[in-house]
Formats: structure tokens, sequence, C-alpha cells
């Protein structure tokens, strides 16, 4: 079929993971176009990391007003959260951000396509009838939110896309689901003031994490006050409110290990967290000979390269690691490869960090004590951990101490740190050169080397013993 256009690289999707490759290749010369339906930025910029980070810094605020008296303030709220102006604040920098991103690939000499792609061979795409070819293309659109199929559940409920579109603050909200996604919009709510229900499948939520970060923040969540309905499976969902009255929605609940089921009502807003799929529809992956995994995301070999020779994916659409930076470092080594000459760079996806927005913040990076056991042995395994008090809450009362847990798992026999595991605040803030020493192939001694800067909680992990 005849091109319209013949470009280099034509890249679908024009989220952190797209544009990021779209922009190295351009830079390198190449011939570019980016192919979106939505707005520019994707997930992170739109429904994801960066309005979430703007509620978490009005969550974080809110609880420092919670602690301002143990420091000597006295504080009156005189008026409730004004939820619509945040939120119209937010909305109003994401917009910004899309035209940032637009304007970054403009400069780079990008093309922008508006539209959806559909794939009518190999190297080629048609968006609203035109047919597109690419050397090479890349296919970054994604993933999305879903909800089960259960009585109810998508009439009277939303994704975690749908927090963001709500026009006031809940007085009780649900939540469903077991991850970071589901945490972090808990521990979001109960900062604000709302009442919080959080219904996970199994005992405990963020179970690919190490138990220093799920036992004690789950601990720490109940202490707030939300509540962890653990085995739990929403499975009807209905609208019992009152003519005149506040929305109130009535949750069927079975619990997975005793098979009992039972209501709960009253709640303003339900959110379902509890995975996002592939964002594959109408691109005819399959048509062109695209495999995937047995969840639906696209098998990829550690090059990016689909089944179909130049065809590559990187990013959510392929499941692994689905996080904003990961997809980000996948594209620009991608475009180092096709474009820049820089034979076999490829991003390994050892050893990347990770951190939960919950509160307190917790992240890792690394294998879990677990993890290196099983890999390893545990007789060559060995843990260093720190159970301590932040010195922000020396003033305060001991119901309001939040504890922080720091630990190190290291191989034997020279102690090579393979995982660190922090929960408590500013864990954020300090995973990230740590992380730079785990790749780096720090030992325990090298930690240890350190001076350590006082007063800190990150000192804690230069001083393990």
């Amino acid at each position: 079929m005849a091109a319209a256009r013949v470009y280099d690289y034509l890249v679908l999707g024009a989220g952190s993971g797209g544009v990021a490759s779209a922009r190295r290749a351009a830079s390198y010369g190449a011939k570019v176009a980016i192919i979106e339906n939505s707005r520019y930025g994707g997930t992170c910029v739109n429904v994801g990391c960066v309005p979430k980070k703007v509620m978490w810094n009005a969550a974080h605020i809110a609880e420092a007003m919670h602690d301002a008296p143990a420091y000597g303030f006295s504080l009156a709220q005189t008026a409730a959260y004004d939820w619509l102006a945040i939120k119209a604040k937010r909305d109003a920098y994401i917009k910004r951000l899309n035209g940032i991103y637009e304007s970054n690939l403009r400069k780079e000499g990008v093309e922008m396509i508006n539209g959806t792609a559909s794939f009518v061979s190999a190297n080629q795409v048609s968006v609203n009838g035109v047919v597109y070819e690419g050397k090479h293309i890349l296919v970054a659109t994604g993933s999305k939110a879903w909800i089960p199929n259960v009585p109810g559940a998508k009439e009277f409920g939303v994704t975690s896309d749908g927090f963001f579109e709500l026009e006031h603050l809940p007085k009780k909200v649900a939540i469903a689901g077991a991850g970071y996604i589901a945490v972090e919009i808990a521990g979001i709510f109960a900062a604000l003031g709302t009442s919080v229900s959080l219904y996970i499948r199994q005992s405990e939520f963020l179970r690919s994490f190490d138990p220093v970060i799920r036992v004690n923040l789950m601990a720490e969540y109940r202490r707030l006050g939300i509540n962890i309905v653990p085995y739990s499976g929403i499975t009807r969902v209905e609208d019992v409110s009152q003519a005149g009255g506040p929305r109130s929605l009535r949750l069927t609940v079975t619990n997975k290990e005793t098979l009992q089921e039972t209501t709960a009502d009253g709640y303003e807003t339900l959110i379902w967290a509890v995975g996002r799929n592939a964002n594959t529809d109408g691109l005819n992956l399959d048509r062109i000979g695209v495999t995937f995994n047995t969840l639906g995301f696209v098998h990829v070999n550690d090059m990016q390269e689909t089944a179909v020779p130049g065809v590559y994916a990187l990013g959510d659409i392929c499941g692994v690691e689905m996080l904003t930076p990961v997809a980000i470092a996948a594209g620009r080594r991608l475009s180092d490869r096709l474009f820049g000459g820089m034979t076999g760079r490829k991003l390994s996806y050892e050893n990347i960090p990770s951190v939960i927005f919950s509160h307190p913040t917790c992240g890792a990076v690394g294998l879990t004590e677990d993890a290196a056991i099983k890999k390893y042995g545990k007789e060559n395994i060995k843990v260093y951990q720190s159970k301590f008090v932040n010195m922000y809450y020396a003033m305060m009362d001991a119901a309001d101490k939040v504890p922080t847990v720091h630990k190190l798992v290291t191989l034997l026999p020279d102690e090579k740190v393979v995982g660190v595991h922090l929960f408590g605040m500013a864990s954020d803030e300090i995973l990230q050169g740590f992380a730079v020493a785990v790749k780096m192939g720090a030992r325990k001694a090298d930690l240890d080397e350190c001076v350590a800067i006082h007063p800190t909680a990150a000192e804690e992990l230069v001083t393990m013993r």
C-alpha cells in the first residue's frame, strides 16, 4: 500500500517512553513522527505520577498541620479543605505540561499526528484513513486501568483515573486493590480526613515488596484509621441513596477464606485500583504477528524487539517494571542503538528503584530478603536492619510517633548489597542515591566507610551493625 509519508521512526503513543524515544531519535537526525489519540504525556502526566504527587503534597501538608502543635504552633482550620480549588490548579498545571510536551517535540522536529494508529502491514499504519510508513516502528501506547465484571461495578465505581475527576472530597470512600496505586490513594484520602476502607484479596497489600515495607505500612495505615479488609472480594455494588441525600453505595463483600458474605453501606465513592491491562485497542498487532504473554502484554526480548522485525515495544504495554522512568530509559536507549550508533545499547531491568508515595513513604531497590534467599541460598545472605524513630517526631506524644525501618540485604562472602528497603519519612528522597550504590555493586564495607550526615534518617544506612 502506498504511504502518504515515510519516516525513519514512527512512534505510537506520546507518553513518557514514546516521547523520550522520539526526541532522542530526532536528536540524531532521524525523520520522526509520533502518533497520539489523547493528551500528550501519557498516564504519568495526566492521570498518574504527576497529579498524584500534587495530591500527595496536599496530604503531606495536612499531616504537617496536624503535627504543628507539637512544635508550638496554634492552628485552627476555619474552612473545609477546598478540593475544587486544588483540582482547578492541578488541572491547569497538567494542561501546561501537555503544552510543554508538544513544544519540546516541535523543537526537536518531531511531526505530531493526532489519531489512533492501526497496523496495515509490518511497517505501515493507518491513522484517520491516511497510511504512514516507518523503517522502524515503536509501540508505546501504555496501559489502562480496568474494572471487574461484577454487578454495579462499572455503573457506580471508577478507576484510579477517576480519582482525578472527583469534584469534591468524599466523606467515605471504598478502594479495591492491593498495589501501590490503591495504597497511595488510600493514604491521600485518609490524610485529608476521609473515612477509608481498603479491600484487598489476600492478607497483605504490596505483596511484591519486602515485609519491612508491607508489614510496617499496614500497621501505620491501621493506626491512621484506615479500615483494611483482608481476603475480600467485592461481588456487587448498589446505589442505596435516599432522595435528596448524599450518595450512598452498598457493597456486597465475600470473604475469600470463609466465603461469608457481608454488606457495607454509606460509601460516596468506590475506586477500583485492581490492575492495568495493555492498551492495544485498535492497533491490530496480532495482524502483523506481534505476540503476547498470558496476561495480554506485548512480548519483547531484552532489546525491546517484538516478534516482528522492525517493530519494537516498551513501557507499560510490555507489563514489566511499569514505571515512568523505566519507559523513558528504555526509549532513549532504543533510539541510541537504532540511530546513535550505540551497538548493543539497552536497558538493564535489574536493580530498578521504586517508591510508594504512601504515608509515610517507602521504597526499595534490588532483591527482597525472600528473593535473595531463593536465588542465592539462606546461608549466603546476611541481613542488616535498623528500626528507630525519626527525630522529626521527638517533640510529639508517643501515640503520634511513626517508626522508620531500614533494611540491607547482602550477599556473602563480601557482603555485596543486593537489596535496600526503606520505610519511613523521606524514604523517597533517600533511596535514589543508594540505588546508585547498588547499581555500582557496593558492599556493606563501602557504606561503612562513608561518614554519616547527622542528624538524618539516611545515616542509619551507613552505620548499621
